[in-house]
C-alpha cells in the first residue's frame, strides 16, 4: 500500500515550501473551485485544492506531486480550516501522496481479479526494473506503491501511472510502456492488448451483435 505516514515536518522541508502560494495561473483556478460551494460551504472545496497544490508540486518538482505540510498549511489558511481537518483528508485518500514520489507513480492494483490475471508477475517486471515496493528509485524515475482495487477488473491486470491506467497488462506490455514514459512518450492509455478497443469480449461479441454498428432495438425479439 501506499505510504500513508507524512512526510516529516523539517527544517529543510520548511525553507523549501513554506513560501508556497500559488501560480498566477491556479490562483484562478482556486478562486472558481471555492466559488462553485454555497455560501459557509467553502470548506467543501479541500479535496479539489489539495488535488491542485499537489499538481502545482508536481510541476515544480517534475515528479507526479505530493502535500509537503507546509503545502497543506496553506490549504487549510485559505479555507478558515484547522490544519488537522486537511490532514485528515490528505492521509485518508490515496489519491494524495503525502511522502515525496518520482517522476512517474507506478500504482500496480494487487486486489483478487488482478491477482488471478497476473499482478505477482507485473510486479515481478517493475522489481527487475529496480523498482521497491514504497519506494522510489535512485534516480528519481518510478515510484512504485502497491494499491486496492481501482476498478478495472474486466481488463486486469493493471495499473496506474500518474493520470492514466494501463490494462491488459503482461510483463512484456508493461515494458513498453515504462520504455515508452522514460523515453518522454506518451504511450496509449487503456487496454494494451491489440485485439480489444476497450473491455468488449476478446474475439468479438458473443451476444447482442446487432448492436456492434447500431443502436438496434431488440424488443420484437424479446416480446
Amino acid at each position: 500500500m501506499a505510504e500513508r505516514a507524512p512526510h516529516p515536518d523539517t527544517p529543510e522541508l520548511r525553507a523549501r515550501w513554506g513560501g508556497f502560494a500559488w501560480t498566477p495561473g491556479n490562483t484562478e483556478k482556486a478562486r472558481e473551485i471555492v466559488a462553485r460551494y454555497p455560501e459557509g460551504r467553502q470548506r467543501s472545496a479541500v479535496m479539489p485544492l489539495l488535488d491542485l497544490a499537489q499538481r502545482q508540486v508536481g510541476a515544480e518538482t517534475q515528479t507526479q506531486g505530493w502535500l509537503p505540510l507546509p503545502v497543506m498549511e496553506y490549504v487549510a489558511a485559505q479555507l478558515d480550516m484547522p490544519i488537522i481537518r486537511v490532514l485528515e483528508v490528505a492521509t485518508f485518500y490515496t489519491m494524495y501522496n503525502i511522502a515525496p514520489v518520482g517522476r512517474f507513480h507506478v500504482q500496480i492494483c494487487g486486489t483478487t481479479p488482478c491477482m488471478l490475471r497476473g499482478s505477482d508477475d507485473i510486479m515481478t517486471a517493475c522489481k527487475t526494473r529496480g523498482m521497491k515496493k514504497g519506494h522510489t528509485t535512485p534516480d528519481g524515475m518510478w515510484t512504485l506503491t502497491e494499491v486496492e482495487c481501482m476498478g478495472n477488473c474486466a481488463s486486469a491486470p493493471m495499473v496506474q501511472i500518474n493520470d492514466d491506467n494501463y490494462e491488459d497488462l503482461t510483463p512484456a506490455r508493461l515494458d513498453a510502456v515504462l520504455d515508452a514514459l522514460a523515453k518522454g512518450e506518451s504511450p496509449k492509455g487503456g487496454t494494451q492488448d491489440p485485439t480489444r478497443h476497450t473491455v468488449e469480449p476478446v474475439g468479438g461479441p458473443t451476444t447482442l451483435r446487432e448492436m456492434v454498428d447500431a443502436n438496434h432495438d431488440y424488443r420484437g425479439a424479446w416480446a
